[in-house]
């Protein structure tokens, strides 16, 4: 049986009904998704928290490259360049 159809579904939750009551299976549905609401506020968080930990990284690392700059004295400025015309080579014979 890999897969309940709909009559197996029926028969269960008349089961439940049957052995249980409903205000218990009513308590049980509303403490299921209140887990699962918990679970996801904490699945969140932790993603949060992780992405915080890389930004903080990140600047901690920006920061002591503007102090290693600042010790060393600034880095030349580059310029970037387009050669427009070439000299023509000429044979001294």
């Amino acid at each position: 049986m890999p897969f309940m159809q709909g009559w197996e579904w029926v028969i269960l939750i008349v089961l439940g009904l049957l052995i249980f009551g409903g205000s218990r299976l009513a308590g049980a549905g509303k403490n299921a998704g209140r887990a699962l609401r918990e679970f996801k506020d904490e699945t969140r968080q932790i993603k949060a928290d992780e992405e915080r930990a890389q930004r903080e990284a990140e600047l901690e690392r920006r920061e002591a490259e503007l102090a290693e700059r600042e010790r060393f004295g600034a880095a030349p400025k580059v310029f970037d360049a387009e050669v427009v015309e070439q000299p023509e080579k000429r044979d001294h014979a």
